[in-house]
């Protein structure tokens, strides 16, 4: 009985410095979360001009033409699937879901007769393919949880150097990005979005609420064409990196929280099993004391 006692405490003792731990990634995840959220809010200003301006150039030159803004023609034959994960774990079912959304992406290009083009982001989503032994074609770790506009650049010019080239030189014709979308603290969903070739509708606009900035193009729309579309590219793929980040930190705060909570419940069921223990031995005690003196009493009787 002693033993199972002793057994049932260092359980205790080890629940609890896991708890510890759990507790601080928390804290941590919470005030990472905040400076992730206003970090992506910061970033929303630049992406809104960025695409204002390019609506404008498309708008007010609609015959200038892109290779970015043109479908390829015919059925596309090569797609990029760029997988937005995570460096670090303790975050839930963060990569999980988006590493089950790129094997949905795939699986639909497949059946489309387009050959998917893997390009993973993130320690985790790299594990996960090389020990399936699945082909990647590019990979960046190092700045999921704080990523920078030079990572955005560097992811966005090797892909619109893939979209530029030809099929046969290992080029693509489309470019898809699963990552995780930041709805709220409590919320987070992996989703797809497109970015290249770039959609244009046309459409009847209404009258605007507010004065339309008027833009000039030097030298020419074209050239400023040229430059503009790669960093738009560039800033979408940015805006989606904020937004992971801030979804991890977000799931790894609720994993966190979920693994502390469950620790202290098996804190509480551990105590009680060894407050059982201990009372079972006291009184497992105190009836061998109690035993021991009838014996001694009956035996003292029996000798007088």
């Amino acid at each position: 009985m002693g033993a199972q006692l002793r057994v049932v405490r260092q359980r205790i003792r080890s629940t609890k410095a896991i708890a510890k731990i759990t507790r601080a990634q928390e804290l941590i995840a919470s005030s990472r979360i905040v400076k992730a959220q206003a970090r992506m809010q910061a970033a929303q200003p630049y992406a809104r001009e960025i695409t204002n301006a390019v609506s404008a150039l498309i708008s007010h030159n609609p015959h200038v033409t892109h290779p970015l803004l043109t479908e390829q023609a015919g059925t596309p034959r090569r797609a990029a699937v760029v997988l937005v994960t995570s460096d670090g774990g303790f975050c839930g079912g963060f990569n999980a879901n988006v590493l089950r959304e790129g094997q949905a992406l795939r699986g639909l290009l497949e059946e489309q007769e387009i050959e998917p083009v893997t390009y993973v982001c993130g320690g985790k989503g790299v594990t996960w393919h090389r020990f399936r032994n699945l082909p990647i074609e590019e990979s960046w770790t190092g700045f999921s949880n704080k990523p920078s506009y030079g990572d955005a650049e560097q992811v966005g010019q090797t892909l619109v150097d893939a979209f530029s080239r030809p099929n046969d030189e290992g080029g693509v014709d489309e470019i898809h990005v699963v990552f995780t979308e930041f709805v709220s603290m409590l919320t987070q969903r992996a989703v797809v979005h497109r970015i290249l070739p770039l959609q244009v509708e046309e459409s009847e606009a209404e009258a605007p609420s507010e004065v339309v900035a008027d833009y000039d193009f030097e030298p020419t729309p074209q050239q400023v064409l040229d430059k503009l579309l790669p960093n738009y590219v560039e800033s979408r793929l940015w805006a989606m990196f904020l937004q992971s980040a801030a979804s991890e930190w977000a799931a790894k705060r609720r994993a966190m929280k979920s693994a502390t909570d469950n620790a202290n419940d098996l804190i509480s069921d551990l105590t009680r099993e060894a407050n059982q223990a201990r009372q079972a031995e006291i009184t497992q005690e105190i009836s061998e004391i109690v035993g021991g003196a009838d014996a001694l009493a009956e035996a003292n009787a029996g000798s007088e």
